[in-house]
């Protein structure tokens, strides 16, 4: 055969060949329909798989936030057949009615608004596909779902899907932990690489400040499915695939027990309790009064039954009381002045003033002959005069100039103790409370028109100065700790790695540690010695108690009970605040329940039972009898 010959055999042989493939072609995409199925089953998909959220632990390791298991209803419309709506509506227990419009419910929620960049218009487009699942129903109990899975084979498209949710096993601390609810739009587009359209996100307290840490890491599969989204196979024997990952546990300074027996307390009244462990700043109690069940907000079955009944609740439970309610200190506020005075050298530890009840009232006590005295008398003429020398130093001829020089000094201290500021702690909610200052009175009076006769309520915990209830469960740790703290906080650690770094910093105040001295011997005269004004505080001869009373004047009705300690007073363990509104005097009813909680702490029970009687007994005028 010659050459051109072989040539023409070749260019034939090609020609047979392309021939064959293009029929053949021709034949798999149009003829036999099977092979565009089969390049559907090539089409690669994540799936996202949710994590389980991090348990939360009290300080003796209590699990105090859960997860528990619910289900989901799951349907997949392209896979219903000889749907029996009457059947469907009889095993589920809703109207037929109701189903139709929970279908159209379901696509409506996936619509979505865009854009069009030529005309500017917005569209609806619905994402709803007909071969993906959905829920019809949400988070139903295990009893619920049980009553269900029976006869739902017989219901094609339908199946039960597993959820994880949070569960309290103790129905307290609602205020501290917060709760969970649905990812809102503006939380979708700040986070779209973590989040999907129905993931529940932290709404407030402990979920919302540590959500980072408490989701955990999703896992990814990566699976091939068909052009209808039906699953097919793993991708590459699961080799891609990659685990999710619980969140960590968090570790609370929180004693459960503590904040159960706290809120037990403060049932029937409006109010604060706060214990903080003074030598590390750990939270150990705080109780916001009135509160609420946690697991009433689980889920949005609940929150959609429980959150406006709440909300509308005259009592506001929902309020952070602790961290967020700023109230008149009272005479607790005189610890802080008899430190600054003392560090300011306007007086000495056995400085007397005369109880001169024409400048501002008093109750009857003997005269306060040192600084102890005046704390455990609780002397209101005693701090006019000092006070009176903190501001008017005669630093400038000008009284007014004088006044304002002094307030600038006496801002600087009042911060340093953590008034003023917004603490950083761990929570959300806080707020800073009040210190005025010279810009404050300067707008208030005018300028160089305000000297301290202006401002002399401020001297006993009155006039223009708040506070919120952690800063006063704090200002009793720093007395302990004769000068210092660490930032009050609830989280001790995340995981197993150990005390958060913030946390850790010792704050030192403006006031050296040799004047407390003579304060904390004036706190535990207050609660042991005849004519001390705490005296429904004590516990026993074993555990000394040292603490300080307060009644802040109220002008909206009755005045709030206050009252600040620490226990045992030679090496305390906890540092208390109880504030109730509208309770009266603050050793009538803040003090003897800060010894029952310092004695529930320190010893593991109560054995004045009558003290703690009379306390769950009373109930307060503004409370709906």
């Amino acid at each position: 055969m010659n050459l051109e010959s072989r040539r023409l055999v070749f260019i034939l042989l090609f020609l047979l060949v392309g021939v064959v493939f293009v029929g053949r072609l021709f034949y798999m995409q149009v003829v036999d329909d099977k092979w565009i199925e089969r390049a559907g089953e090539v089409a690669k998909r994540k799936v996202i798989i949710k994590p389980p959220r991090g348990i939360l632990y009290d300080r003796d390791g209590k699990k105090i936030v859960a997860n528990k298991t619910y289900y989901n209803l799951m349907f997949v419309e392209d896979d219903i057949e000889d749907f029996d709506t009457l059947a469907f509506s009889k095993l589920i227990g809703i109207s037929v009615d109701s189903i139709r419009q929970r279908f159209v419910q379901i696509k409506k929620q996936l619509d979505r608004k865009t854009r069009s960049k030529k005309t500017g218009n917005d569209t609806i487009v619905n994402d709803y596909r007909s071969y993906l699942p959905h829920a019809f129903l949400k988070e139903l109990s295990a009893d619920e779902i049980s009553k269900i899975a029976i006869e739902l084979p017989d219901f094609k498209g339908f199946y039960e899907s597993p959820i994880s949710m949070r569960d309290y096993p103790y129905p307290h601390g609602a205020n501290i932990f917060g709760y969970l609810n649905e990812i809102n739009a503006e939380e979708l587009n700040a986070d779209r690489r973590f989040y999907n359209v129905g993931d529940f996100i932290g709404r407030t307290g402990l979920e919302k400040y540590y959500e980072h840490s408490l989701r955990g890491q999703k896992g990814t599969k990566v699976i091939l499915t068909s052009a209808k989204g039906k699953l097919v196979d793993n991708f590459a024997g699961g080799k891609l695939d990659t685990n999710a990952l619980q969140g960590p546990p968090l570790h609370l300074g929180i004693d459960i027990e503590l904040q159960a027996y706290g809120e037990l307390l403060m049932q029937n009244k409006l109010g604060s309790i706060v214990a903080i462990e003074p030598s590390t700043g750990e939270i150990l109690a705080m109780v916001s009064a009135p509160s609420y069940d946690p697991n009433l907000m689980v889920g949005t079955r609940n929150i959609r039954t429980n959150y406006s009944r709440l909300y509308r609740d005259s009592l506001k439970p929902f309020y952070p009381r602790p961290l967020a309610a700023e109230y008149p200190p009272g005479s607790i506020f005189k610890v802080v002045q008899a430190l600054v005075g003392l560090q300011e050298n306007v007086i000495t530890e056995n400085t007397g003033f005369p109880c001169t009840r024409s400048l501002v009232g008093c109750h009857n006590h003997p005269p306060a002959s040192n600084v102890a005295k005046s704390i455990q008398y609780s002397c209101n003429p005693y701090y006019y005069y000092l006070v009176k020398r903190i501001i008017e130093q005669n630093k400038d001829p000008n009284l007014f100039k004088d006044a304002a020089i002094g307030l600038e000094l006496w801002e600087r201290y009042m911060h340093s103790f953590g008034f003023g500021i917004r603490p950083e702690t761990d929570i959300y909610g806080l707020r800073s409370g009040v210190i005025p200052n010279v810009s404050f009175y300067n707008h208030w009076y005018g300028e160089f028109r305000w000297a301290f006769s202006t401002i002399r309520s401020n001297s006993i915990g009155q006039g223009e100065v708040k506070m919120t209830p952690l800063q006063m469960a704090n200002l009793a740790a720093i007395v302990a700790n004769e000068g210092y703290f660490y930032e009050p906080h609830l989280v001790k650690s995340i995981g197993d790695d150990g005390p958060l770094e913030k946390f850790k910093v010792k704050k030192q105040t403006m006031v050296e540690a040799k004047y407390y001295k003579s304060i904390k011997e004036g706190m535990r005269g207050a609660v042991n010695e005849p004519g001390g004004t705490a005296r429904r505080a004590r516990i026993n001869d074993e555990i000394i108690v040292a603490g300080k009373t307060g009644t802040a004047q109220n002008p909206h009705g009755e005045d709030h009970s206050v009252f600040m300690a620490y226990a045992p007073h030679d090496n305390p363990k906890i540092a208390i605040a109880v504030f109730i509104e509208n309770a009266g005097f603050g050793g009538t009813w803040a003090a003897p329940i800060a010894s029952l909680m310092m004695e529930k702490y320190l010893t593991g029970q109560v054995n004045n039972k009558a003290k703690e009687s009379r306390i769950l007994e009373k109930r307060f005028t503004n409370i709906n009898e």
